[in-house]
């Protein structure tokens, strides 16, 4: 089975969202939304099959990152999230919480081995 496939977004805290993915815009060309910026691309296996990575700043205050003390976090694409999860509690790997399931995927958060939190998304349609 494979686990991860690739890097579906770098989500980190900074001090003022706005004035950050503005800079990112005007001086490296980042085409920014409410979110931050998708960058999309063709999957290399087959590339009739699209992809992307989201890049999100958020606010210093966050508490998505938590039971994390950092200030990033990355999400990583997976197939099959429901198989992956029950790999997981055999491994004994910490899972936080359910997979949630939203038009353009599934989601789980886990736990790696200092603690960093780790967002698992398996893309809608894959």
């Amino acid at each position: 089975m494979k686990r991860v496939t690739g890097i579906g977004g770098v989500f980190f805290k900074c001090k003022d969202p706005e004035k950050i993915k503005q800079w990112y815009k005007t001086h490296l060309g980042f085409d920014t939304d409410e979110y931050g910026a998708k960058f999309e691309w063709r999957q290399s296996g087959d590339s009739t099959k699209n992809g992307s990575t989201q890049w999100s700043p958020f606010p210093d205050n966050t508490t998505y990152f938590e039971p994390s003390e950092k200030d990033f976090m990355i999400n990583y694409r997976v197939e099959n999230l429901e198989a992956l999860v029950e790999e997981f509690k055999k491994e004994g790997v910490t899972v936080l919480d359910d997979i949630e399931t939203y038009d353009f995927g599934k989601f789980v958060h886990i736990l790696d081995v200092e603690g960093n939190k780790i967002e698992l998304w398996e893309p809608a349609g894959e």
